[in-house]
């Protein structure tokens, strides 16, 4: 009773993991999985939180110092070395604190969070990249499949088109160089069929990079490519989102704030100090308090130098950064013309091509099934509606990775890994 109890027990259980086993891989859980699998990811998050923590750090103010000494020890006389004997003698404790400005100190903070704000824009850019690269993958995969299953549906085609070519032969209807012909044929196809099956094992391996375990699932249906998700009505606007450009904009708030922090620092910071000073018993013990400010005798070779240098920066990196969103803008539009070229070729083999080159195969196969030509003119007509098909399919494949490229310049936010603190 206790065996038949485990076997319906191993039944359930095999009931319920082997379907989720067998589920098709889609294209957005694959980004999915691949950035649950990114350590890239938290590296970026340990950016950022260093940045935090620095920016917590850099609004305080400096530590103070304790200062510890003895004042006018003599070292000749009968008094010499004595702590206690002469009256100047003093045995001295002190603290000092420098007081910097508050408006310096909020300014060092800001710079240190606008590095946590580049950081997690770079953050964006790594996700951004993450899917595109496993979209890629996953397409890379897809296609060599398709590719595959083409050359074997033709593979298969060619097969009975021997058996008939042999039987032909044997009856006296056929020639042996239509035998070898289709043999021929099939060897070539095999081949072919061969080199994909590699492809089909590299894409795999490409795939299993980003995703790790599952790559050899099964493949589900390919996502809608009709569009991409981006404005092409207010382009550079919408690329200005983009992470690179994200990143040079707080590259140049950087630049700005230090470039504010120099100017501040044209007022120098003060420093303070007292100290308790004990003498010998005979005498009264003292407290001295003093004041120390930096004299900026040189402020047109030396601060307003240095603030005209963080200024030049930030144009720089302004300078950059607009220079960038040209490129990328013009890049973008050529490859947006690709992807509508590659679409509209495809939709003209869809529509014109496919059709003709499988009509002709059938003619071609009831010519050779009436009499009226040979196995040779149903091998060429096979062998073109292969060729027309597979490059379809590469066709399809090249529109594939285009829109890829395009439709992660931004990251895709319905797509969510694993959150990181």
């Amino acid at each position: 009773m206790q065996g038949f109890r485990n076997c319906l027990l191993y039944a359930a259980l095999a009931l319920v993991v082997l379907p989720a086993a067998a589920q098709p891989l889609s294209l957005q859980e694959a980004q999915r999985r691949a950035l649950e699998r990114s350590r890239q990811l938290a590296a970026q998050d340990s950016a950022v939180l260093a940045s935090r923590e620095m920016a917590v750090a850099a609004g305080q103010l400096p530590d103070p110092t304790l200062k510890l000494g003895i004042d006018n020890l003599p070292v000749t006389g009968p008094d010499r070395f004595s702590l206690t004997n002469d009256f100047m003698t003093m045995r001295r404790i002190g603290v000092m604190q420098e007081l910097t400005r508050g408006e310096k100190r909020e300014l060092r903070g800001q710079r240190f969070e606008r590095e946590a704000e580049k950081s997690l824009a770079e953050k964006t850019g790594v996700i951004a990249a993450i899917q595109r690269d496993t979209a890629l993958a996953w397409l890379e995969r897809f296609y060599a499949e398709a590719m595959a299953g083409v050359i074997a549906e033709q593979a298969d085609q060619v097969r009975r088109e021997i058996v008939a070519a042999e039987g032909a032969y044997r009856g006296g209807r056929g020639s042996q160089s239509d035998v070898i012909g289709a043999h021929g044929t099939l060897a070539s196809l095999e081949e072919r069929g061969s080199e994909y099956a590699s492809r089909i094992r590299v894409a795999k391996a490409n795939l299993a990079r980003w995703i790790g375990e599952g790559a050899e699932a099964p493949l589900a249906s390919k996502p809608a490519m009709d569009t991409v998700r981006l404005d092409t009505e207010t382009l550079e606007a919408h690329l200005a989102t983009h992470p690179e450009m994200v990143v040079l904009a707080k590259q140049e708030e950087i630049a700005a704030t230090e470039a504010r922090l120099a100017r501040a620092s044209r007022t120098p910071d003060w420093t303070l100090e007292a100290a308790y000073q004990q003498r010998g018993p005979d005498f009264s013990n003292m407290v001295s308090i003093g004041v120390s400010i930096p004299l900026p005798w040189d402020r047109a070779n030396r601060q307003d130098r240095e603030i005209a240098s963080k200024l030049a920066t930030a144009e720089q990196a302004r300078a950059q950064r607009e220079e960038m969103l040209r490129a990328h803008v013009g890049e973008v539009r050529t490859m947006l013309e690709e992807w509508h070229n590659r679409r509209e070729r495809l939709q003209r083999y869809e529509r014109d091509l496919i059709p003709l080159a499988r009509e002709r195969a059938r003619a071609a196969l009831a010519g050779y099934q009436g009499g009226r030509t040979t196995i040779s003119d149903l091998l060429l007509a096979r062998r073109n509606e292969s060729d027309v098909r597979m490059q379809a399919v590469q066709l399809e494949m090249d529109a594939a990775r285009m829109w890829a490229r395009l439709n992660f310049l931004i990251p895709d936010t319905a797509i969510h890994g694993k959150e990181h603190p």
